[in-house]
């Protein structure tokens, strides 16, 4: 009897032995490859970004277009490892509400407002919602007076992004009106009273313009339907007209462009994409560079750094550019020192 199961159980601690070295050796394999797969799938790692955009027009366009390119630039490539959910409310504030509230309920890695208006939504929204996720806003006149944010060195929370203006701007393109156009009396503006960042810069504008004893007349719309109807209603009234960041006026302003040239007027806009459309001038920036900037916070936010620590920022290399076709269907006769307040001629001298 004893001979008999001397084998078998000799076997049997042979197999358990060999069994419990391959478990050992499995496991190692199993953990080794559980480590490799998780490298490749932080390197593999997809985002999503949700736009959401008020309107679609050349300044607002080139915003999302300088964001997509930093982005790119940062190895975040749309169709590779980064989707992009972009939304336009197309001017309507009832679709930039139901876009906001869309976003907030997706959870992606990281939401944009473009325009102070589906900035101002998706905040609103994100903070309805309890998502604590990261806000990002561009193409916004005064975060402050939007209640984005309520410092723009340290805003804290989950909201921060760039301003597209510079108070200087304005100013700057007030005194040049002035300084250049002496028979200027009366400027007129049209104006949509619903956006903050219009209200905003058309008070810059007038403060500006009274120190020369020119005075502000502003024509209200509430939709861009009416802008043309309210550019006709200051013609014979006003010596000049000039628009703000107005996202509801900007969508218009061609019928503005055409109301200027067929009476003469000259007409001055706050961004340059209005200048290459047919405005004279403005004192600006490139919104693609912009967009580039809020891109790259974006960038960084995606690799991990808190938006609540990045400051707000805004245009610093402000230049005054000039259309010098405008010039002559407004009938303006362009000086020399007109010319000479152009610090980049061969890039903001557009002929």
């Amino acid at each position: 009897m004893k001979k008999k199961w001397l084998v078998p159980l000799a076997l049997v601690l042979l197999l358990v032995t060999a069994a419990c070295g391959n478990s050992g050796k499995n496991n190692e394999n199993s953990s080794s490859g559980n480590a490799a797969d998780a490298g490749n799938s932080d390197a593999k790692k997809s985002y999503k970004i949700s736009i959401s955009q008020i309107v679609e027009h050349p300044s607002l366009d080139a915003t999302k277009e300088g964001f997509l390119a930093a982005l790119k630039d940062a190895g975040f490539v749309e169709g590779e490892n980064l989707t992009v959910d972009f939304n336009t409310a197309q001017g309507d504030q009832t679709n930039n509400l139901s876009i906001a509230q869309k976003i907030a309920g997706a959870k992606a890695d990281l939401a944009l407002g473009i325009a102070t208006p589906s900035a101002q939504a998706l905040v609103q929204a994100y903070s309805n919602a309890g998502n604590k996720g990261p806000v990002l806003f561009a193409a916004v006149t005064d975060p402050l007076s939007a209640d984005l944010v309520s410092d723009l060195d340290a805003p804290g929370g989950n909201v921060t992004g760039a301003s597209d203006t510079n108070p200087d701007a304005a100013v700057q393109l007030m005194d040049f009106i002035a300084a250049n156009f002496p028979n200027v009396k009366k400027v007129g503006l049209v104006i949509n009273k619903g956006e903050s960042n219009a209200v905003v810069m058309a008070a810059t504008a007038k403060e500006a313009l009274a120190k020369h004893n020119i005075e502000l007349i502003e024509a209200p719309v509430t939709n861009t339907s009416e802008v043309k109807q309210a550019g006709e209603s200051l013609i014979g009234k006003v010596d000049a007209m000039y628009i703000t960041l107005d996202n509801v006026v900007v969508s218009g302003v061609d019928a503005l462009l055409q109301l200027a040239k067929q009476n003469h007027i000259p007409f001055f806009s706050s961004d340059r994409d209005t200048v290459e459309k047919g405005a004279f001038a403005t004192v600006g920036f490139k919104y693609y560079d912009h967009g580039y900037q809020v891109g790259q916070m974006a960038a960084e936010i995606l690799k991990g750094k808190n938006p609540g620590e990045m400051k707000v920022t805004k245009p610093d290399k402000l230049d005054l550019i000039l259309n010098l076709k405008a010039a002559a269907d407004e009938g303006i006769t362009v000086t020399d020192a007109m010319k000479a307040g152009v610090k980049d001629p061969d890039n903001n001298i557009i002929q």
